[in-house]
């Protein structure tokens, strides 16, 4: 199995009317690397890895919102009778892009239906409970995956598999597959102006448990988003600088900071003391002169 993937039939599985039904032969050539046992799809759609699941004499089970099963709300491990197993998988809707819930099956949105999410940051926060239910329910030592695509819409791209591999444990993060769409709707639309290439891929993100406890993971996660947070604050101090030729009074870098990053400013009220903490942390940077309050990139 390569980590470029192109599957132009989607096989005998499933059922290829369902909207968002992928080829079974993702799973297949899946399965056949990872080799598990026992796996889970918990939102399996129309079937089509449980299908090659049990063909392949794999104990499978299948659970999905339209059939009642709620992976925002119940534990993955609970609807497999305790029992950890070697694989557990997710194919999410790629948020609004198909409502599912009041448009592929039901008369109702239903609440917790990921393409009826609020908004992104909705999206986001709902996946990550989503993988961290499929982590739960994965042995330590098996694997837990996505197959998610990306959006663009009203001239915003939306990266999901970024998002989800910043918000889950980066120790586990086993590999991310690119996998060519073949026959979806956008290639039957004609645009009379695109300023951007059409996406037609997808990816498979794939992680590996490790044995820690959820509370382990979740301090990890947050360290994780600490250190991109400190970073991000790194980034901008360097970034505003570097626009004053290297060298620069604290007053300047406020004013500077303001008006290249209004919204970091506006969360922190208190970013004066951020960037006069930022540039004594980052001693590697940065470092003052001899003129009391002013401050340079430190020479390599």
């Amino acid at each position: 199995m390569n980590s470029v993937l192109s599957y132009p039939d989607r096989g005998p599985w499933g059922d290829s009317r369902y909207r968002g039904n992928c080829s079974g032969y993702i799973f297949r050539d899946l399965f056949t690397q990872l080799r598990p046992k026992s796996m889970c799809d918990c939102m399996m759609g129309s079937g089509t890895s449980i299908e090659v699941a049990e063909e392949m004499g794999i104990k499978a089970t299948g659970l999905d919102l339209r059939l009642g099963f709620n992976a925002l709300r119940d534990p993955i491990l609970a609807a497999l009778g305790g029992e950890h197993v070697d694989l557990v998988v997710s194919h999410p809707p790629y948020g609004p892009m198909v409502a599912y819930s009041n448009g592929v099956w039901g008369s109702e949105a239903h609440p917790d239906d990921l393409s009826h999410a609020v908004d992104e940051e909705d999206f986001h926060s709902k996946m990550q409970v989503v993988m961290m239910n499929q982590r739960d329910a994965t042995r330590p030592g098996g694997h837990y995956a996505t197959i998610i695509g990306d959006l663009r819409s009203k001239g915003r791209y939306v990266s999901y598999q970024a998002e989800i591999c910043a918000r889950m444990p980066a120790d586990e993060l086993a590999a991310i597959l690119i996998k060519q769409q073949h026959n979806v709707t956008s290639d039957r639309r004609n645009y009379a102006r695109m300023d951007y290439p059409r996406i037609q891929h997808e990816y498979i993100v794939l992680f590996k448990r490790r044995e820690q406890t959820v509370v382990q993971v979740l301090t990890s996660i947050a360290k994780q988003a600490q250190q991109r947070l400190r970073n991000t604050w790194r980034a901008i101090v360097r970034t505003a600088m570097m626009s004053l030729g290297g060298r620069a009074t604290l007053q300047q870098l406020y004013a500077a900071i303001a008006e290249v990053a209004p919204d970091r400013c506006e969360e922190n009220p208190n970013f004066q003391a951020k960037i006069r903490q930022t540039l004594q942390l980052a001693a590697e940077i940065f470092e003052p002169t001899d003129k009391r309050g002013t401050w340079q990139l430190k020479a390599a």
